[in-house]
């Protein structure tokens, strides 16, 4: 049974998830935070008190309210009520500093901000100054002063209070969520409420369903970031499955919290999936786990070969902020493929992978196990295509450029909704994508990394790749830097393994076996560490202003050029 099924009246808000579960299953665990554990009832009756807070400040609807805080109860009440009281929502990274901050509440006019940030606290009376919009400053915290109160100080201030249900709904704008900015200052991509919903139902259309009800979710997603807010919180809310917050991630904490609150379905990204992959009770806190989700960045197959050792597939999808976000999944049915049943000689399992465990290699009965390296198929309802650069549809096998379609499209950037979809609802994703014959695609890296060489394309996942997997890197980015004005340099920057002595020389000999002449880095640079945005990604521009390194290596050794031209 799917959940359009279950539930035959399609939400109209993101508020009504809350409020079905509530009213079916009203003293059932909805959502653990440390010491908060709150039944769907409770959740609702939060929600509702700090809406009636909101509107007790004559707030307005389509009035922006900033929430800058890491994953926690405070952050899923305060989003659920500022849509119930019929507020813009704008999620703000609690690590940005003053100036950061101050641009999106310049940019968005946001009337309220609630912050964790002790230097936003403390800085208020300076925000308030610059920014006329901003009246109000709350605090994410136990406790604040008279000038700065409390998420607990707005929820009493709504306590006897009317009802408040301005509930966001259709084309009205939810969330106001700002890019990370990898080519210049964040812009604000507009989500409207029917694109956070379709997305949803869109997951929810696939067969079996992978999340059910009597799901538990660990969420260690940063919330401000589209991946945590609507394909964690936003997806379990949708299944009604209860929710389990970590605000701070350590690696071995978050396991022993798995294993204390029973936890089915864990929903992260890569570098979380390795630092849990490198612990010693790795087996241990993915013992009740059957389903496991990766995004926001890619996964390599090695570490998807750890987690099916222990019997857990995890599977890997691909989206971005504009399409709310999930737009392809390695959740391919297995009921739908001839070949996977021809080669099984034996009709696929139909019943729901939310009542069947894992098979014994971990993945989920009733799928096909994903290919590796492939980031799956488009999720129903929505449509891939990927075109040539005079805008001709490629071939299976060829290089495209990825451009999307679907009710969960954004309607464009802040404040006049440019960039958006065209006209005929395609938007441009930037991305470079390979599909083969079964429609799986293959995400090759975004047009603006490729690199130009002499004439010849270099796209930096493929030298990454291959660097990967070369004894004693544990981490690597590359990118192309000015050479002359007609070429440019291939620069790869290493994170050697702690104890290893880095030798530039001998990774390029190395990678020389793998890589065309042309495709091989002419300069290694070695750093203790890459820069990454909250979810994982690299941020390469960061690099390339930085100078940061020790050790540079020389044009390609001789040795390798041969090789590669071999």
């Amino acid at each position: 049974m799917t959940a359009q099924s279950a539930h035959p009246v399609a939400p109209a808000s993101i508020g009504d998830l809350v409020r079905r579960a509530a009213a079916e299953r009203p003293d059932e665990l909805a959502v653990v935070d440390s010491a908060v554990r709150w039944s769907w009832g409770q959740l609702e009756a939060t929600v509702s008190g700090l809406a009636a807070g909101l509107a007790s400040y004559g707030l307005q609807v389509g009035d922006r309210i900033a929430i800058q805080a890491p994953t926690s109860a405070d952050f899923l009440a305060v989003y659920l009520a500022s849509l119930q009281a019929g507020l813009v929502v704008v999620p703000v990274n609690p690590g940005y500093t003053i100036p950061e901050l101050s641009h999106i509440l310049s940019d968005s006019g946001a009337r309220v901000l609630v912050t964790s940030s002790v230097a936003a606290v403390g800085a208020a009376a300076q925000l308030r100054a610059e920014h006329p919009a901003l009246e109000r400053i709350v605090v994410a915290a136990r406790s604040g002063n008279d000038e700065v109160p409390t998420v607990n100080q707005l929820l009493n201030a709504g306590s006897g209070q009317p009802p408040v249900r301005r509930d966001r709904s259709g084309e009205d704008l939810a969330v106001l969520l700002y890019t990370s900015g990898t080519s210049g200052r964040p812009k604000g991509a507009m989500l409207p409420v029917r694109a956070l919903l379709a997305n949803l139902e869109q997951f929810g259309e696939l067969s079996p369903t992978p999340i059910s009800s009597t799901d538990r979710v660990f969420l260690p997603l940063p919330m401000f970031h589209i991946f945590g807010l609507n394909a964690g919180l936003g997806m379990a809310l949708y299944f009604g499955a209860s929710i389990v917050l970590a605000s701070r991630f350590h690696a071995e904490d978050t396991l022993q919290t798995m294993v204390d609150e029973q936890i089915t379905v864990v929903v992260g990204a890569p570098a979380e999936f390795a630092a849990w992959a490198d612990q010693p009770s790795f087996r241990a806190g993915f013992a009740g786990v059957r389903f496991a989700l990766s995004g926001s960045a890619p996964l390599v197959a090695d570490l998807v070969a750890r987690y099916t050792e222990v019997g857990v597939g995890l599977y890997e999808g691909y989206g971005l902020t504009e399409a709310a976000p999930v737009v392809t999944v390695n959740l391919a049915p297995a009921a739908n493929a001839a070949a996977a049943n021809a080669a099984a000689d034996a009709p696929a399992p139909d019943a729901p992978a939310s009542d069947a465990p894992a098979s014994d290699s971990g993945w989920i009965s009733g799928w096909i196990e994903p290919k590796a390296g492939s980031v799956g198929r488009p999720l129903p309802g929505v449509e891939v295509r990927l075109l040539d650069t005079d805008g001709t549809p490629v071939e299976p096998g060829d290089l495209g450029l990825l451009e999307v379609r679907g009710a969960n499209l954004f309607t464009g950037y802040w404040p006049d909704g440019h960039d958006g979809p065209d006209s005929e609802g395609w938007f441009a994703t930037g991305d470079l994508a390979v599909a083969d014959d079964d429609g799986d695609y293959y995400l090759i890296g975004r047009r603006g990394d490729l690199v130009l060489v002499n004439g010849f394309n270099v796209y930096p996942a493929e030298v990454e790749a291959v660097l990967a997997k070369l004894a004693g890197v544990r981490e690597v980015a590359v990118l192309g830097l000015p050479d002359t004005a007609d070429t440019e340099l291939v620069v790869a920057y290493v994170v050697p393994e702690p104890g290893v002595a880095f030798d530039a020389e001998d990774l390029l000999s190395q990678a020389a076996g793998s890589l065309a002449r042309f495709k091989l880095p002419k300069r290694i640079i070695e750093v203790d560490t890459l820069p990454h945005t909250a979810t994982g990604k690299v941020m390469k521009w960061q690099l390339r202003s930085s100078g940061a390194g020790r050790h540079t290596s020389p044009d390609a050794p001789e040795s390798a050029d041969k090789q590669a031209e071999q």
